[in-house]
């Protein structure tokens, strides 16, 4: 016989569903009421476009990153924006609450009426927010937590599983907002069980290039908003502050022309930001000449490099080819083809492209040049920082000419090589 504790939190129970009714019945689409979803806005115009918006009542947040990469920091500015118009509860299980204090005075935070909470039992954490019914619950971390109803150290598969599951079901029975602080692994993917991530409605991660002051927040999934959107901020000594134009930070460094640089526009969720293409070619003295790409897919760059030896005569199995994305921006679409054939080109003939030229298109196996979308959108944030010409796919040409641009419209490699030089 083994004793053990089973605690008992008023009105949350591990056997009923969402709605607390253990006599479910199934209903039809058609007999549920329409509800019109309100979101609290947050104040903070980054993080509210991550998020859709804002913070849908009853909606589970996941946010990782790497330790000192500001997580309990703007969070810590979130609740600060929420004080007055929201019930927050900030639990913490990492920090005492005198570094809590410390931090919000450092920043300059007025959240002296903010009610804080250092637990790292799910139980007592339950029934105290059970007592006091918040709008909105910040658990810092999830890792810490640890539930009496299984016997594993805190931070293992199952107590992080367990944990988070009666976080879940607390916030969709009361219709309470909860944000989880997740530790990051060594890779920078979410530490803990992969089924963390299905039972939230929201995951975002905070990344960061190292050395740089600049953080990124994405939205990996995102039940009530866009995914892969993404907030700009700085990190200065009065917290995290948003930056409403990325284009213009990620350009701030593009002062002379210069070979081997090439301007173009991606798309990250509903926005369009200019980025910098940077390739170096040179001589290599080894058998196999090295392929080095940072925030590029290097497997991409190696069928780019065989696609212009064939469709574009320029051969290049002779020479080490480095590829970069000025600010330490992740490119994961296509568009980013073109631009990039045409920065390496450029550093290998000693050309340069014209300043004021920006390059977006998907260039496949055969040589031609395919569209990418939401193109008309693109070319006008272009226009909108001083860029008169651009060079796209034929598909993408506007229907109506844009103020102060050229366009180039080709549809294949020697066409887009005859435009550039």
């Amino acid at each position: 016989m083994e004793e053990f504790r089973q605690a008992a939190v008023p009105g949350v129970s591990r056997n009923t569903g969402y709605a607390g009714n253990v006599n479910q019945r199934v209903t039809e689409l058609a007999d549920v009421a329409d509800q019109k979803v309100t979101r609290i806005e947050i104040g903070i115009n980054e993080l509210d476009r991550v998020m859709g918006g804002g913070i849908v009542p009853g909606s589970v947040i996941l946010i990782g990153g790497d330790p000192g990469i500001g997580k309990s920091t703007l969070l810590l500015q979130v609740l600060a924006g929420l004080m007055g118009r929201l019930e927050c509860l900030y639990v913490s299980g990492e920090e005492s609450l005198q570094q809590i204090n410390m931090r919000a005075k450092r920043l300059r935070l007025n959240v002296g009426a903010l009610r804080c909470l250092t637990e790292t039992s799910v139980e007592q954490i339950l029934a105290v927010a059970e007592k006091e019914k918040p709008g909105l619950i910040v658990i810092d971390s999830i890792q810490t937590l640890y539930s009496e109803q299984v016997q594993s150290a805190p931070g293992s598969v199952s107590q992080v599983r367990e944990s988070a599951a009666g976080l879940v079901r607390y916030a969709k029975q009361m219709n309470c907002a909860m944000v989880l602080i997740g530790h990051v692994t060594k890779d920078g993917s979410l530490a803990g069980p992969r089924i963390l991530e299905h039972m939230v409605d929201a995951v975002l991660y905070f990344q960061s290039d190292e050395g740089s002051r600049y953080r990124v927040i994405r939205a990996f999934k995102n039940r009530f908003g866009a995914v892969n959107e993404l907030g700009v901020f700085a990190m200065t000594g009065q917290g995290l502050k948003e930056v409403s134009n990325p284009s213009a930070i990620f350009l701030s460094g593009h002062s002379e022309p210069a070979a081997g640089s090439v301007i173009t526009v991606i798309r990250e969720g509903t926005r369009p930001i200019l980025l910098e293409l940077q390739a170096l070619v040179d001589e290599s003295h080894l058998a196999n000449p090295r392929r080095v790409t940072i925030g590029l897919d290097h497997s991409r760059l190696s069928m780019l490099l065989a696609v212009l030896h064939r469709h574009g005569g320029v051969s290049l199995g002779d020479q080490d080819v480095f590829a970069n994305v000025v600010g330490g921006m992740k490119i994961t679409e296509t568009g980013s083809d073109l631009p990039l054939i045409l920065a390496i080109l450029s550093s290998f003939r000693e050309r340069i492209l014209s300043r004021k030229t920006v390059v977006f298109g998907e260039v496949g196996l055969s040589g031609e040049v395919r569209p990418v979308y939401n193109g008309e959108e693109r070319l006008k944030e272009a226009a909108g920082l001083g860029f008169s010409h651009a060079i796209i796919a034929r598909a993408n040409q506007p229907r109506q000419p844009i103020e102060g641009m050229s366009i180039a419209a080709v549809s294949n490699l020697d066409e887009a090589i005859a435009a550039a030089f």
